[in-house]
């Protein structure tokens, strides 16, 4: 049948759309059209009255994607979308639980819980029952409780082990009993109590297999257990099931998803049709033949190959630097001459793989005064654990500092309550002092070998502490010990996905140390005069500013404060306004169905990326490798691949080998950039603003040697083989002549001391 509809479709578009009823599987590649697909089935079905509106069902990830799936359908056919099915997963749980709430055990009116809701609630009920809320963190317990619902386990069916899960279980049982009393669900209980009350009930199961004769399911390879066996209760043996997904796009096990679905769907929904959607919309050839040599590495996949019919286009750029600063300076050289060509900053994504990269680039960018705009997430700065951690450094240079004592006086929680806060500001303000003086008025203080006690005393003792111990210190000291004894840190190594605010909390310690090193970052800012001296003194506790000369160094105090109006100002200025053509920064998950013209995927090293907790697992590197993939196939025309042969990471510098997904795209697609400090440049070892020639390409490396020694032909930083130990980057040296030895990292193999006079070891 001839229709509008199947106008410029490839012909395994076409394939895809017009099948008949039956379950398949379409192997969406990215860039291959798959939204497109999804929505013309769904219309070719009901304009070729196969299906009434009302008779199928589309589950989507995302609020997002399944309002575009309506609109796309609204602008193909002449219809009214309101009604069907369309939807994500908790949301047409949600409207399923509606309908049949009495057999669901639900009233009618039961509510929603978010997040923060939840928690408050197992705080709530562990208060009832006499729980002890520092051995069973609220927070903790919520986790624990979503993670068995969203594995379909009751409290009856979790085992336990030890006293610790048995307590857990019978937490979570006392929790489930609160809900119900409450008529509330969370998240989690959408589904599961979805997938009891098709399970239990055939009528209903029957009433939705009559209903929905088409099943459309996106993003399949994100499917969870659950989700999966949701789908296999309403399709019945009749039913046909149209899952659209990708498995070299699985990238979010860390949320439950299980890429073993994909695997497992031609098994348990009898589906006997594969479709691979192959032709690639977005990306010239280069990128698409570098992103199927790295996916070609897994070796559990399904397996398909992007092609295009756009050509070759450019080569993709390989960067290597000294420094991740000198990587970030490239990326800003890099993004001036893109723009200056005519491509839009909108159109640019610089992609990494931990938001705690973003500093040292979001740093470059306001440098360059180059707008920018952090995706799916906040600047470094303006991040809650960065802007935490940040409150605690304003007391300890200024306890009378009010914002700052607000944000954090109960954060972590110390037991300081709303009316408490509530009465420390009206004894403030009726005794015309700030905050803190009313607190130690309120709280007193205790000497140092006293225990601290509860509510706003330990707040005041806290701070004390701090001031105290942070006297003399480094920045870098200052802020670890705030880190640590503020308890931000303990806090956060409790959170489910607290790895990615740790991180941060440590990036800010490699920030203070790149600050205190860089005397040209401390001229951006005014040296501290008498008159921030007179206002420092009006606040009683406060430190003094210091009125040094611009040709001395900062005292500790001064540098503090010098670093605290810095990070004030890297959150404020610079900010891309609404609209305002702006770089797009994000990391690589938060990328995922995005498409730009040029791409930076930056940071590709071991231990990096792939991260360093996935080292030890194959089944960890391989979703590294699918996010990497991810990250190639965002690029439509231009691509670059930047690593740093230093990085500071957790306080320290590090020396880490080049990401072996690097050594897996095969290197005639490659075009190496070197950088400016081989071809000559100015003393800062950088290239000069606009020069054109600044990078090009480089064959052999010639490298400084190492300090230790004038006469040896490595440094440290090269990257050297072995023929025994493999690939490694040298982190040490030391003697000379015959007793000259290098330190060398070796990645799996381990760091070893190897004597030059004997070890076989080449330059990489």
């Amino acid at each position: 049948m001839s229709s509008r509809l199947l106008e410029d479709l490839n012909p395994e578009q076409l394939a895809a759309v017009t099948l008949p009823r039956e379950s398949a599987m379409i192997l969406a590649g990215a860039g291959s059209g798959k939204t497109r697909v999804l929505t013309t089935r769904i219309a070719w079905l009901i304009e070729t009255r196969q299906v009434s509106p009302l008779g199928l069902i589309a589950v989507t990830f995302t609020n997002k994607a399944a309002r575009e799936m309506l609109t796309r359908i609204s602008a193909m056919l002449p219809i009214n979308t309101r009604g069907m099915w369309v939807g994500t997963f908790h949301g047409l749980a949600n409207r399923m639980l509606r309908a049949h709430h009495r057999d669901a055990g639900l009233p009618q009116t039961f509510q929603i819980m978010d997040t923060a809701d939840q928690i408050a609630l197992v705080k709530r009920m562990q208060k009832a029952n006499g729980i002890d809320e520092e051995t069973f963190k609220p927070r903790d317990t919520a986790w624990f409780i979503s993670a068995q619902k969203e594995a379909g386990r009751r409290p009856a069916a979790v085992e336990a082990c030890d006293d610790h899960t048995r307590q857990l279980v019978e937490i979570y049982r006392l929790y489930e009993a609160q809900c119900q009393r409450e008529g509330v669900t969370d998240f989690a209980e959408l589904i599961l109590r979805s997938y009891e009350l098709l399970a239990r009930n055939e009528a209903i199961r029957e009433h939705y297999r009559a209903r929905f004769a088409h099943i459309l399911v996106d993003e399949f390879q994100d499917t969870n257990r659950l989700q999966f066996d949701w789908l296999k209760l309403i399709a019945g043996p009749g039913n046909a099931v149209f899952a659209v997904g990708d498995d070299d796009q699985s990238v979010y096990s860390f949320r439950g998803a299980n890429v073993a679905n994909m695997r497992d769907f031609e098994r348990e929904f009898a589906a006997r049709t594969v479709i691979k959607l192959e032709q690639n919309y977005r990306s010239h050839g280069n990128i698409l033949d570098a992103a199927n040599a790295l996916i070609g590495h897994n070796r559990q996949r399904l397996g398909k190959n992007l092609w295009t019919s756009e050509g070759k286009g450019e080569p993709i750029r390989l960067f290597e630097a000294r420094t991740d600063g000198e990587e970030a300076q490239f990326i800003v050289e890099q993004v001036r001459e893109a723009r200056a060509s005519g491509v839009p900053l909108r159109e640019v994504a610089l992609l990494y793989r931990s938001n705690a990269q973003s500093r040292v680039l979001e740093h470059a960018l306001f440098a360059a005064s180059l707008p920018y705009r952090v995706y799916g997430g906040l600047r470094f700065f303006e991040r809650q654990e960065v802007k935490h951690a940040l409150a605690y450094l304003r007391l300890v240079a200024n306890p009378g500092d009010d914002a700052a004592l607000l944000r954090v006086i109960n954060f972590p929680a110390r037991g300081i309550g709303a009316r408490s806060i509530e009465q420390l500001q009206d004894a403030a303000r009726g005794a015309g002092v700030s905050l803190w003086q009313a607190a130690c008025a309120r709280g007193g203080t205790r000497a140092a070998a006293e225990p601290p006690k509860k509510g706003i005393e330990s707040f005041v003792l806290l701070v004390d502490r701090l001031r105290e111990e942070c006297a003399g210190a480094t920045l870098p000291e200052t802020i670890e010990a705030v880190i640590e004894r503020s308890g931000l840190r303990a806090f956060y190594e409790t959170e489910r996905e607290g790895a990615d605010r740790l991180a941060n909390l440590d990036e800010l310690v490699n920030a203070a140390a790149q600050f205190a090193d860089d005397p040209m970052r401390l001229l951006e800012l005014e040296p501290a005069g008498e008159l921030d001296a007179q206002s420092a003194q009006q606040q009683p506790g406060a430190v003094p500013a210091a009125a040094a000369d611009a040709g001395a160094a900062p005292d500790a105090d001064a540098l503090l404060l010098q670093f605290l109006a810095h990070a004030s100002l890297e959150a404020g200025d610079n900010q891309a306004e609404a609209g305002q053509d702006a770089l797009q920064l994000m990391t690589v998950h938060a990328a995922k169905g995005l498409e730009f013209h040029t791409v930076f995927a930056s940071g590709l090293e071991e231990g990096l990326f792939p991260h360093e907790n996935s080292l030890d697992d194959p089944g960890g590197v391989e979703e590294e490798r699918r996010l990497m993939y991810v990250a190639v196939t965002r690029a439509r025309r231009r691509l670059y691949l930047t690593f740093a042969q230093s990085r500071m990471l957790h306080g320290q510098t590090r020396y880490n080998l080049a990401s072996r997904f690097l050594r897996e795209i095969p290197i005639g697609l490659l075009k190496r950039l070197s950088p400016a400090y081989e071809r000559g440049s100015d003393s800062t070892g950088f290239a000069r603003p606009g020069a054109a020639a600044a990078y090009a390409p480089v064959s052999v490396r010639a490298a400084p040697r190492a300090q230790s020694d004038p006469g040896s032909p490595f440094r440290i930083g090269q990257n050297v083989r072995h023929g025994k130990f493999g690939a490694g980057v040298i982190i040490g040296a030391e003697g000379r002549g015959a007793d000259a030895r290098v330190q060398v990292n070796f990645g799996r193999e381990g760091v070893k001391w190897l004597a030059l006079a004997y070890a076989k070891l080449d330059a990489a």
